[in-house]
């Protein structure tokens, strides 16, 4: 291919963000040779870093159709297929791109998030560490190493791997990104979210508003894996009361100690965040943004409700308390549904 062949310009124009204009690039050229391989699978990485993933896919098909020997399809392919949540078949594609080209490192990574992201994290583990074998320098391959380790629960070693990556391109997007995610889960609020916010003014083009809301949705997450059992143990306490009336003080404190400790906690997050995540969460699909404002309301009112108990012992109070837990339960549910793996690959 010469320099200024359609394969070459489309891959510019896709290197610069510029995906509409690499999408038109590439459908004229397929008009003149349909079967191009490299063409199809180079649209199926635009579409896909488009959003368009059933598009993509349809490509990716398309180009291990007409280059079934084609290692970049099948990776390609894989990648698709792990934005569609389709993780097993993900898998298999990856593993031919590797059987396919054993030596070449792209393979092995692509593997390895397609196993990560069915949480076989050992055998990712695996994978990234023979691509990075392949590649010691290779910022893709020590990101990968950091996106598994994150995902294993294993900090120190993600930190390392993405610290060594920016070492090489300290503008890369994606290992700015993870260190950030990892600030957010130990909980270094301020400069997570500072960090997320310059890698979005870097790239204007593709703001993660969903990772910029996560103080507010990880706030969320957290309580409905213990606030649940909270509110029944101060409502048990509270029918204990009917025939033990020391019951009755020791369930008003239980309220009062709860409600406290989520409103600190809740401070504790929000606060050093600022406006940011709920400015973003203005920009995020309106399924997403239902469910994570409908599930801060079912808080903000089971927090009342035990402040209620606690100030008055009237036991309507956390009887209403706990009948909102299922309502907590299901805007998860739906935030859940609303979110997709990140987007920075």
């Amino acid at each position: 291919m010469t320099g200024d062949d359609p394969y070459r310009r489309a891959r510019h124009l896709a290197e610069l963000g510029r995906h509409a204009d690499a999408e038109a690039e590439l459908r004229a050229a397929l008009a003149a040779e349909p079967g191009d391989a490299d063409l199809l699978t180079l649209l199926g990485y635009v579409l896909r870093r488009h959003h368009d993933y059933q598009a993509a896919l349809e490509a990716c098909d398309a180009a291990t159709a007409a280059g079934p020997r084609l290692a970049d399809a099948h990776a390609e392919r894989a990648e698709c297929l792990m934005a569609l949540l389709r993780d097993r078949d993900a898998i298999v594609a990856a593993g031919e791109a590797v059987r396919l080209a054993p030596y070449a490192p792209a393979g092995h990574l692509v593997l390895a998030r397609a196993l990560a992201s069915a949480g076989r994290y050992d055998e990712a583990r695996a994978a990234a560490r023979h691509g990075l074998s392949l590649a010691p320098q290779s910022v893709d391959a020590l990101l990968t190493v950091a996106g598994v380790e994150r995902g294993a629960g294993r900090r120190e070693e993600a930190e390392r791997a993405a610290r060594q990556a920016l070492a090489i391109d300290p503008a890369a997007a994606y290992g700015r990104w993870l260190l950030a995610m990892l600030d957010a889960e130990r909980l270094r609020v301020g400069r997570s979210m500072r960090a997320l916010h310059d890698v979005a003014r870097d790239d204007p083009a593709r703001p993660d508003v969903i990772s910029m809301t996560w103080p507010v949705r990880s706030l969320l997450s957290a309580l409905r894996r213990w606030f649940a059992a909270a509110v029944l143990l101060v409502a048990a306490a509270g029918v204990a009361a009917t025939w033990w009336r020391p019951a009755a003080e020791a369930s008003r404190l239980l309220a009062a100690l709860f409600a406290a400790v989520v409103a600190g906690f809740a401070l504790r997050v929000l606060i050093p965040a600022g406006r940011l995540p709920w400015r973003c969460l203005r920009l995020v699909p309106s399924r997403l943004r239902r469910a994570t404002l409908g599930g801060t309301a079912t808080v903000a009112v089971m927090l009342v409700l035990l402040g209620a108990y606690a100030m008055t012992g009237l036991r309507s109070f956390p009887v209403l308390a706990l009948a909102a837990v299922p309502v907590l339960w299901t805007f998860g549910a739906v935030e859940r549904a609303g979110t997709r793996p990140d987007g920075h690959r």
